[in-house]
């Protein structure tokens, strides 16, 4: 019997089944392990199969997908051929052992320990580049559509007259197909010169020759192809001139060919093609020569050629041929660029008009009432009030507004009106208990719209608005309100099933409900439970007793996300803005198409282009991408739903070839343009990233003479932002203006432009914003005089701080803790001159919100610092515009009244209005609040009293953005009561 104690058996028993259990236990956390990352990439498959059947877009995913699968099994699978062919070949027809030099005797322990694993060795070397060429070739799906699907522009380029849907859809593919050849012959290359080495077909330090024959033939051909492919490179040079980017001092991002394109590089280009395809053919020849010395001189001479031809010859001409009269050579090709990029970027119908800069009109009274209809000025700015909609809108912590409102137009009272919207959406910050059941089952979504007039304020200078409240009510009708997707809902929320939804709360506490749409992806199956658990990384959604029949999980909420998600080929617009269209809220998202492939149009990148003052402050989304482009249109309107998230595209440029490419390839994505709504219709702008790529192009594109543009005299830029010190350039800004010769209001969208390096106005620049219009689209450009100085915004802002009245009473309203902020400078063009309208918000004491406190206004020279926009345009034009005003006595008397009442309390305004003063002078800030309410009850004492001694007339003019009468004794260039008070909050 063994030893039981220690002999050597019972020690081994021992040992041994202890090691049979690890292996076991490894083998069971390896396939575990195995098996978790194959749920984990299941997992991610699934849900995003399950998102975008849920919104109805499964097509766009399986397109998308079965173009990258078979792009990526036929381009792995030749890369992976070629290799392994080549590898095969080499060993195939390696030399005889016998014949085998010392050098590579010395390999053969290399051989031999590869010898058992040469099959699986070469089947891994070839999975491995197949994989990697595979997935590379897979990211190209974009190309490959745009070239299978590719339609006509039916524009042709000036060089080689080639319809330009060959560079914008045919070039890429064919260059792709070129980098994928030519990365295929150099690994093919690589791996068969390895394998002739090891198996003795190569030598290097051995006597002798270096190349078997075999070797020399095999190895000729691949570098045969290889130079055959660069004699097609060289070929689609040729055309690559035409989208070729340089330096060029005319402008940035030049693209095109210029003089020494077309006369040296063009040329060099074909005679390199030509010089290429000898040598291939005599690398081919060593098939039957077995000699490399002919094909080694050959591409000797290809390299020396491409020095001389390619380089130094291009540089003579530039040198001595294009540099001494440059104007001359390069005026033609200019010509050509300034046509090609007005096409592209949709500004050839721009039309640029010249303008005076300052008014020849003598009548004020005339003036006045021409300032009174050429705009409605906005002095509510959707980029300064939203504290303010917070502070009076929000109503529970756990809703907000963005950062910068949106500016709209409905019919109010029967009239369009400019009004500044933002919806209620869900803030999980500001929710009084954060945990996972609050954060994603109780807090949902937000609730409602809040608006108000663009063009008033209150007495207090709050907003007008025209739905508020929650419920929010108003003149906006009856709609869906409930905002389940939105900006501000980044995060998932799982809805319909057994846990109860905070809806919203009012004085009788809180009201709940529960998902009636569709929308999200059920989690009613297990499967689907887990694989969310796995995609989320939240175990709790596999198990959690709130997740029952109905439940519905909503993700990927913002509007661009899902517009984003379902049309990956479109670029998206920086901003999305909310409408109530027909009883729903409704997120319009514009969508852009673009290429990088217009001949002859010079380049921009989108992310610079478009960032401006408000995006930078606020880190505000721009047009996502940095790429650089030289073709877009606004092509598509999206819509999303903001309780359904339900996205719409609807085909908003019908002629735009890039989007009917798309439309082929995904087809029934997008909707047809008569499938639009009148109602929502009315509610689609002009977008404001287009306009800015636009103005950007304008700086220099305004120009359409040759001479001109290359001389730079003509080159503008886009101001800096005068109201504030980002050192970003100004936003563009929506407004109903009357340009000149319209006989109406426009909603619009403008900017200003000045000379480069200079302050002073070179440009006032509209297009039309309303898409119902006829005109909408539509580029003015007014063009004041070059030897004339007329103010620009920059210029403008400094004139109204440096006033010595307006100086003071600005420190007047900075006074205590009160800060001001200025809003948008707002340029309007007016009977040859330029009106600038400012709102003044002050933000004082305890209220943390801005208030508008008064109004800045200059015209010809005047400037005005008034409490509302009526005063500030009668004190700049010196009338009202009804009846001339007498003339200012220095004097802050009220007017006199028949009515001894109204009399009465006037006088007892201006005693106020005086006590008020005097304290504001000694800085008793109680004595002056005091006098501050006195006032208003004065004056409103002396409304009410001349409005029952005048029923149904006019008791005075009323002021545009102030309930306060006009009787405020205010007219004079004294601070008023009402507007100081402002800095005391």
């Amino acid at each position: 019997m063994p030893d039981r104690g220690g002999g050597p058996t019972g020690p081994r028993m021992r040992v041994g089944r202890p090691s049979r259990r690890a292996r076991t236990l490894l083998m069971t956390l390896g396939v575990l392990a195995v098996l978790g990352m194959a749920f984990t990439m299941f997992a991610g498959f699934w849900t995003n199969w399950l998102w975008y059947r849920s919104v109805h877009y499964s097509s766009v995913f399986t397109t998308t997908l079965w173009t990258k699968v078979g792009l990526f099994f036929v381009f792995g699978l030749l890369m992976a051929v070629a290799v392994g062919v080549n590898i095969w070949l080499a060993h195939r027809l390696r030399p005889p052992l016998s014949a085998m030099s010392v050098e590579q005797q010395s390999l053969d322990r290399y051989r031999m320990g590869i010898a058992p694993y040469k099959k699986w060795l070469l089947l891994s070397i070839t999975a491995l580049v197949g994989l990697i060429a595979g997935a590379s070739a897979s990211s190209q799906w974009r190309t490959w559509l745009m070239w299978v699907n590719g339609v006509s522009f039916h524009q042709k380029d000036p060089q080689f007259h080639l319809d330009v849907s060959f560079y914008a859809f045919d070039l890429p593919w064919y260059r792709f197909l070129l980098g994928f050849g030519f990365a295929t012959v150099i690994l093919s290359l690589i791996a068969a010169a390895l394998t002739h080495y090891l198996y003795g077909g190569l030598r290097v330090t051995s006597p002798g020759a270096k190349a078997t024959a075999a070797a020399t033939g095999h190895l000729s051909v691949l570098i045969g192809i290889f130079v055959a492919l660069k004699a097609v490179a060289y070929w689609l040079d040729r055309y690559g001139l035409a989208v070729k980017s340089s330096d060029f001092k005319a402008t940035d991002n030049w693209t095109g060919l210029r003089y020494v394109d077309a006369n040296a590089y063009l040329p060099a280009k074909t005679i390199l093609f030509f010089i290429a395809v000898i040598c291939a053919l005599l690398f081919f020849a060593t098939l039957w020569r077995r000699t490399w010395q002919l094909p080694v001189i050959g591409f000797g001479l290809m390299v020396l050629s491409a020095i001389l031809i390619g380089g130094l010859y291009p540089a003579i001409v530039q040198k001595f041929q294009v540099q001494p009269n440059e104007q001359a050579k390069e005026a033609p090709y200019v010509k050509k660029n300034i046509e090609a990029t007005r096409k592209a970027y949709d500004i050839d119908d721009a039309k640029v008009s010249d303008y005076a800069g300052t008014s020849t009109t003598k009548d004020k009274s005339t003036l006045r009432d021409d300032a009174q209809s050429a705009a409605s000025y906005r002095l509510m700015d959707p980029n300064v009030v939203s504290p303010t909609f917070e502070q009076l809108q929000q109503v529970r912590n756990y809703y907000s507004f963005p950062s910068n409102l949106a500016v709209d137009r409905y019919k109010i009272d029967g009239k369009d009106q400019d009004t500044v919207i933002g919806l209620r959406e869900l803030n999980l910050d500001g929710i009084p208990k954060k945990n996972w059941i609050n954060d994603h089952f109780r807090y949902t979504h937000g609730y409602g719209v809040v608006a108000a007039k663009g063009t008033e304020a209150d007495s207090e200078g709050r907003p007008v608005f025209t739905e508020s409240d929650l419920p929010s009510t108003g003149q906006l009708g009856t709609y869906e309100q409930r905002v389940y997707y939105g900006e501000k809902t980044t995060t998932y929320s799982i809805v319909g099933g057994p846990q109860k939804e905070i809806d919203y709360s009012d004085d009788s506490g809180e009201k709940t409900t529960s998902y009636q749409a569709k929308s999200g992806v059920s989690l009613s199956s297990p499967l689907n439970r887990a694989a969310y658990a796995v995609a989320f990384g939240e175990p709790q959604i596999l198990y959690s007793g709130a997740i029952g029949d109905g439940s519905r999980i909503l993700y990927n909420r913002t509007p661009k996300e899902r517009v984003e998600a379902v049309a990956p080929w479109l670029t998206i617009d920086g901003v999305a803005y909310p409408a109530v269209v027909d009883g729903r809220i409704q997120w319009i998202v514009d969508a852009y198409t673009t290429t990088n492939g217009y001949p002859y149009a010079s380049r921009t990148t989108l992310g610079d282009t478009t960032t401006d003052s408000l995006t930078a402050a606020n880190n505000q989304h721009v047009v996502a991408q940095q790429n650089q482009v030289n073709y877009i249109r606004n092509s598509v309107k999206a819509t999303v739903d903001a309780y359904t998230g339900e996205v719409k595209l609807y085909q908003w440029d019908t002629k735009d070839p890039v989007l009917k490419t798309w439309m082929k390839a995904f087809p029934g994505t997008v909707q047809p343009k008569t499938a639009i709504s009148s109602d929502l219709m009315s509610h689609f702008r002009y977008p404001q990233d287009l306009f800015k790529v636009q103005r950007e192009l304008l700086t220099r594109y305004h120009v359409t003479d040759a001479q001109t543009f290359l001389s730079g005299s003509e080159v503008w830029q886009i101001p800096d932002d005068p109201t504030n010190k980002s050192g970003n350039a100004v936003p563009p800004y929506y407004l109903s203006l009357k340009m000149p010769g319209e006989s109406s209001q426009t909603f619009s969208l403008t900017t200003s432009m000045t000379p480069n390096g200079r302050d002073n106005l070179s440009a006032f620049m509209s297009v039309n914003a309303d898409a119902d219009s006829a005109d909408y689209g539509k580029i003015t450009i007014l063009k004041t005089p070059t030897g004339k100085t007329v103010d620009g915004p920059k210029r403008v802002q400094s004139q109204f701080q440096s006033e010595p009245s307006i100086a003071e009473s600005i420190r007047l309203l900075r006074g205590g803790d009160s800060d001001i902020e200025y809003g948008n400078l707002l340029t309007v063009p007016l009977d040859g001159g330029l009106l600038y309208v400012e709102p003044v918000y002050v933000r004082g004491g305890d209220l943390k919100y801005p208030l508008l406190r008064k109004v800045l206004v200059t015209y010809g020279g005047n400037t005005a610092f008034e409490d509302t926009l009526d005063q500030a345009l009668d004190k700049v034009f010196g009338t009202d515009g009804a009846t001339t005003t007498p003339p200012d006595t220095g004097t802050t008397n009220p007017p006199t009244s028949s009515n001894p009442t109204v009399q009465q309390a006037l006088d007892d305004a201006q005693k106020a209005f005086d006590q008020g003063q005097a304290a504001l002078k000694k800085g008793d800030w109680e004595a002056y609040g005091k006098a501050q309410k006195d006032l208003q009850a004065a004056l409103k004492r002396a409304e009410e009293a001349q409005d029952e001694a005048d029923k149904g007339s006019k008791s005075g003019k009323k002021s545009s953005s102030s309930a306060s009468p006009s009787a405020s004794p205010s007219a004079s260039a004294s601070p008023s009561p009402r507007a100081s008070a402002g800095g005391s909050g």
